[in-house]
This record gives structure tokens, sequence and C-alpha cells, in this order.
């Protein structure tokens, strides 16, 4: 037997065997909390207090304010300090439901940045006005013309607001009272110019990014008052001045006293004393490190020629005697703006080199172009992205799908653009040794890579001559990419989930077969569920039927369905409208709905194999919005089942239905537009066609808003919208084009290439025995 001591040696050492995998945290956290502890009776010791005055709080000794040691918010503070508002209801009153806004951004209050405004005149508004229209108001995310007067007609693409008085001192007054009544809630800051004034618009943008928001800022070229104090100064109008949304609050009070209590002939000198008597706050030139660079142009100045130092530097430009010269400003800035850009890209690529080499990958991690992306690997063969064959005339890779067509438009222009830019680097590489000239473009490759770009690969027939003039044919491959540039947000309107869509359902007499089950989902899924949806049906009768219609009325049975169906839902009208017609014009049978319906009616035009549901219905509401975009959704497809299943059991019911269609890009029966913008493009159309109602038989509702609305038009994809399997009859007496895309859309929805494979495999070994 063992003793006891020896048991207990053998407790502790199995113990402490199990607790030596956790030694070292346990070690690491008693020396935490030691350390810890012994920094506590540092900070709080006594070496701190003995610096304090006798009586005077230790914060009030740090530089806090008082009110900040207390727990206030302190000066200057109050926009960053969260505030616990507690919530109190009174028991008393009636519960009223909170309304909460739609974006976060919104009840969180957060401003723009940027509001510009720009103050011209009747007389520059056709000409300076247009010019800086056309050169710095795509920049800025908004922009507005302030004139006195305005002329009779108002320059295209132009937001304008007229004050009714021409004289300079009222129209600056306006400005500030219009600018603080309908922006001063929503931007951090305002940017006033003239006319006649260049602003970079990206340096605009990006000073105001450096600077704090919480301060009164009144930023510009620094003037001083005629036989005025030395250190008053205001901002002179023609090189524009940047004012804080706290500013402008402030100001707004006092701007009825201005008007009335200081004279001036100036506007910029009268906003200057306004700021400065009422406020206290001069013109500077620069702020927390950020200066307001400008340049003032001779006369009879050429901006190519200008290499100063200041004129490089310069947000503004002033004064602009006309457009040309405010147009070849642009011009002269833009190239200066894109050879720093390109100098910028230079160096971070140097830099780039110089840090991959410290990299474990070494210089073999070096992507080329360098910065760029690395091209996309496939993970299995359906991933791998395919390479387009062209040549300096055709396309080997066309969008209907034929085996070669005629390289025209842009693609022309993008492969003689490629083209140039070889020459032009490989010119730039080899001079002065070499001079290349092109002889034939011998084989061209291009594919997409969605993680970096258009890539390039092009066997080009060279003449290369050397110095002494000597000339010799080669062949050279070179390798191009046009990166993906900088993706931008485009701002939307504002949409709303409640509205009413109206549909509207064509039918012919093949379409007989179909109605029931149109109508069987669509009061499943709208009216039991009280959708804010209407239906409209289009009877659409051949000249024959129509004259037997007293006799036999080939939509009898239709209306007796939609006859049951206002029975059962009694709140519920669908009426429909008789058109007789031979060939059943799309656009002809909406111009007859448009006009029986109010403007503002969002129209769903569908077909008799769609299936309505509410999740495709509310992304209609969505991404249909008025006199902004159209949406036309690309449905998807069921195969034939008689291909695809052969006899077995179909998987309509499961969730991996995807496998058995395919998104049916070759119709565009269904779309969702507002009758408004239909309207307006229909009224170009008609002045463009003459009454010549033929060209309507080879139009869509798609071609009258691609050409004639100018809209955004939107089309996606839409596996909400979804359709079974028919045999459509193509009417030949539509156009060629039309005609062409039905036989198309028929063709590629019997089933796809492996089941067609199968399909015709078994039909050969059935042959065969």
């Amino acid at each position: 037997e063992l003793g006891p001591d020896v048991a207990a040696a053998m407790r502790v050492g199995a113990v402490l065997g199990a607790l030596r995998p956790a030694l070292p945290l346990l070690l690491g956290l008693s020396l935490g909390c030691s350390l810890s502890l012994l920094r506590a009776s540092w900070s709080h010791g006594a070496a701190e207090e003995r610096c304090l005055a006798p009586g005077r709080p230790a914060s009030a000794a740090r530089g806090v304010p008082p009110e900040a040691a207390e727990g206030g918010p302190g000066p200057g503070h109050e926009d960053f300090r969260p505030r616990i508002v507690p919530y109190y209801r009174d028991p008393n009153k009636p519960y009223k439901k909170v309304l909460r806004t739609r974006y976060i951004q919104t009840e969180l209050g957060f401003h723009e940045r940027l509001f510009v405004a720009v103050l011209t005149s009747k007389a520059t508004m056709n000409t300076l006005a247009v010019a800086v229209n056309k050169t710095v108001a795509h920049h800025f995310p908004r922009l507005l013309y302030f004139t006195g007067l305005r002329s009779a007609k108002v320059p295209h693409g132009m937001v304008l607001v007229a004050h009714g008085d021409e004289r300079p001192i009222w129209l600056m007054y306006e400005t500030m009272n219009y600018i603080h009544q309908h922006f001063g809630s929503d931007y951090d800051w305002f940017y006033i110019m003239q006319d006649d004034t260049y602003a970079q618009a990206e340096r605009v943008k990006a000073l105001v990014t450096h600077l704090s928001i919480n301060q009164d800022v009144y930023l510009g070229r620094a003037e001083e008052f005629i036989g005025g104090d030395e250190q008053a100064r205001y901002c002179h109008g023609g090189f524009g001045y940047l004012l804080s949304r706290s500013l402008l609050l402030k100001l707004h009070p006092h701007l009825d006293s201005c008007r009335n209590e200081i004279l001036s002939v100036r506007p910029d000198e009268w906003l200057g004393r306004c700021i400065i008597d009422f406020l206290g706050i001069t013109c500077i030139s620069q702020l927390q490190g950020q200066h307001y660079h400008t340049y003032e142009l001779a006369k009879n100045t050429e901006p190519e020629k200008e290499e100063e130092e200041e004129f490089q530097a310069a947000l503004a430009v002033h004064p602009v005697s006309d457009m040309i010269l405010m147009y070849r400003l642009h011009k002269q800035f833009s190239r200066i703006q894109l050879d720093r850009a390109y100098q910028e890209i230079q160096d971070l690529q140097v830099q780039i080199r110089n840090l991959t080499a410290l990299t474990p990958a070494g210089e073999a991690g070096v992507t080329w172009p360098v910065g760029i992306n690395a091209p996309f690997l496939p993970k299995s063969r359906f991933e791998v992205i395919n390479w387009d064959y062209f040549t300096e005339q055709h396309l080997f890779s066309c969008p209907d799908g034929s085996p070669k067509c005629e390289l025209s438009g842009a693609s022309k222009a993008d492969v003689g653009e490629i083209i140039e830019s070889a020459l032009e680097q490989l010119n730039r590489q080899y001079q002065p040794l070499l001079r290349f000239s092109k002889r034939q473009l011998l084989n061209g490759y291009r594919r997409f890579d969605p993680t970096r770009g258009m890539e390039y690969t092009l066997d080009l027939l060279l003449e290369a001559v050397t110095q002494k003039g000597h000339s010799h044919v080669l062949a050279k491959r070179v390798s191009l990419v046009r990166p993906l540039s900088k993706v931008e947000i485009i701002p939307m309107p504002y949409v709303t989930e409640a509205t009413r869509v109206q549909l509207v359902l064509p039918l012919t007499v093949q379409d007989l077969d179909y109605v029931a089950n149109f109508l069987d989902v669509f009061a499943m899924n709208t009216l039991d569920t009280h959708d804010n949806a209407l239906l409209t049906l289009l009877f659409v009768y051949h000249p024959y039927d129509a004259q037997r219609v007293g006799q036999v009325d080939v939509f009898a049975g239709v209306k007796a369905m939609v006859g049951e169906l206002e029975k059962r839902y009694a709140e519920v009208k669908i009426p429909w409208i008789s058109v007789k017609t031979e060939v059943p014009s799309q656009v002809k049978l909406m111009d007859i709905v448009s006009k029986k319906h109010p403007v503002d009616t969002l129209f769903f035009l569908a077909s008799v194999w769609t299936e309505i549901n509410m999740e495709f219905l509310n992304r209609c509401r969505m991404n249909t919005i008025s006199n902004w975009q159209v949406f036309f959704p690309v449905h998807f497809q069921e195969f034939n089942p008689a291909l695809v299943y052969r006899g077995q059991q179909t998987a309509s019911s499961s969730t991996d239905f995807l496998r058995d269609g395919h998104f049916d890009r070759h119709s565009f029966a269904e779309a969702c537009f507002y009758n408004s913008d239909y309207m307006t493009a229909r009224t170009k159309l008609a002045a463009d066609i003459l009454d010549r109602d033929e060209v309507l038989e080879s139009m869509e509702v798609f071609d009258v808003f691609l050409h004639y609305s100018g809209l955004h038009l939107f089309r996606a994809v839409e596996p909400g919208l979804v359709q079974k399997y028919t045999l459509r009859s193509c009417n030949p007496r539509l156009s060629e084009e039309l005609y062409h895309r039905c036989v198309l859309s028929n063709l590629e929805g019997l089933a796809s290439r492996s089941h067609l494979a199968m399909a015709l495999f078994e039909q050969e070994q059935a042959n065969s025995t």
C-alpha cells in the first residue's frame, strides 16, 4: 500500500497535470489585473493633485469647460455628444402611432454635403450661365441658378429661380432668403458663385470634405472694404465663396435689418458687411490648413499657355468674359487634372512594386497592370469567361446568336480606339529607336472580366522603321486592359409602395385557353390579399368575328368568368374594352387604353401567360418612377415538360425550379410605366411618323420609350414573374423583327441543350431498334 504522503503527492501531480495547459492563461490574467490596478493607483495618485490650485476643480485645471466637467455637452460640441431623450407618454391622451421615416439618414438628421447657387442675369442666362451648366453642373449634386428677371425661354437642363427684380442687392437678399427657406436644413455647405466665374468642381467638393461642419465659416478671396477697417474683409463674389450651415442659420434673422440699414453697390460687399456687423465674422482665405486659391484673368489671356503655379492651383478663376473662354478654361484644367491623375497612378505603381518585393509572394505577386485586380480565376468550367474573336471588319460573337456579323457602332469605335492605344504605347516605349505603324490586325480577342474590366489581346502586323530609315515588317502580340472606373450611386426619386397598379391584359382568340388560369391566379394573389391592383381586359376582335358578335361572341366565356369574379368580390369591377383590328399592334392597343385612364396611372402591360403575384407587383411599383424610369421585366419561361421530364413527374413545386426554364430576353410583352410618360413619348412619335399608321405595326411599347422618351429603361430579369410553357402563335402580319423575335422565343423555350440532346439521343435509339 502507498503511504498517505505518496498518495497526496500523486493527487497534487494529477491536478497540476490537468491545469498545465491553462497555466499561461491564468498567469496572463493575473498579470493584467495587477498592472491595471497599479496604473489606476498611479493615475489617481497625489502627483497630479499637487499641480492643482486650492479650491479649483480638476477638470478646470485641465482646460475643460465647467459645463463639460459637470456632464454638459460644452460649447460647439452639441452636434457630436449623444443625448438620450427619455420617453414619456401621458396616460390621459390617446395613443398615436409614431411615424418612422423611410431612411435612417433622415431620422438621424444627416445633411447633404454641398449646395451650389449661381447668380446670373437675363442678359447672360443663355450664354455664360449655359457655359457654367455644361462645365460644372454634372459634378455638383445640387445646383440652382438665381436671377432677377428671366428670359422667355429657359435653357434646357437648368433649374432657374427668378425673383422679379434685377437690382443686385435685392437679388442677393432674396437668394439668401430662398436658400435658407428651402435648403437650410438639408445641406452643410453653401457655395455662392457668379456666372462669369469658372470653378473647379472637384476641388471645391474636396475642400468641403476637409472642413469641420460645426464652425461659422465665411471662406473665399478676402478683399478690403474701400475706406473701411483694415481688419474687416469681405469675400469677393467674382471668385465665389463658401458659407457654412451654422453661419447661414445665424445670418437669416438679420437679413431684413441688413437690407434696410446697409447701403452698398456691390452685392458681395453688402453681404460681407452684413456678416461682419451682425455676426462679427470676417472673410478668410484659409481654414484648418485648407487654402482657397484663386486666379484673376488678365485681358486676352490664353488659358493653354498659362503655366503659373498659381493658375494650376486655383479653385476659381475670374473674370470669364465669354462662353468660348469658359470652355477653354475647362479644357485646360481638365488636362491639368488628368496629368496629375496619371502622375499619381505612376507614383502608386512604383510604391506597389517596392512593397510587393517585401511580401511572401515577392515580385511574382505583382499583378498586371500594377494596381489593377488580378484576373478572375474560375473554380469550375461553368465559370470560365469566354473570349470573343474579332477582326477590323467583323465580330464573331453576335448579339443575335449568328456566327458572324459586321463590326459597327460602339464595338467598331472600341476596336479602333484599342488599336490606336496599342500603337501609341509601343511608340512611346521604343522611340526614338523605332517607329511603328499598323499594317493589319491579324487577330483580336476581348472579354469582360467583372473583377477588373475589359481585357484585349491583339495580334498586330506592324511596320517598324529605324532612325536610319530601314523598315521591317513584324507580327507582335499586345495585351491591354480597359479598367473599370469609379462606381457611382445614381440618385433616384422617392417611390411609394402603395401606388395602385392598373393591369392591362390584351386578349385574342388564340389566348382563350389560358384566360381561366390567369384570372384564377389574379384572384388568388391580388383580390384575396386585397392588393392595390385593378384589371382591365382588352378584347381584340378579328373583323370577321366582330361582324358575327351578335350571333356568336368568341369572348362570351371570358365575360362570364369576369361576371363570376365580380359576384364573388362585390367591391371589385373588371372593365373590358372591345377593339376590332386585323393586326393587334401593341402600340395601337395601348393608345386606346391610355385615353381611358388618368395621366398618373401606373400601367402593368401583361400577357395571358403571366402569373401575377404580390412580390412582382411591389417591384413594379418600386422600379417604375414617373418622369424618370420605366421597367421592362424579363420573365422566367418554363421549358416544355414533355421534353424536360419525358413522362416523369414534374418538379414545378421544387425550390430548384429555375433549372427547368430560362429568362426569355426576346419577349417585351410585359412592361411597367406611367401613363404620363407614355403620352409624352407617344406625342413625339406622332410628330415623327406624321400619321403613317403602318409604322406602328413594326413597333412595341419598348421601342416607343427607347427612341422617343429620354427616360431610363430598366431591363432586368424578374424571378417573380414566371410563365408556364406554351407554344405561342406568331402573327406573320407584324413586322419581320417582331415575328423573328417571337419565333426565337418559341424555339429557345422548348428545352435546354442537354434536354434537347437527350431527346434526340432517345429518338435515335428508338429508330435504331
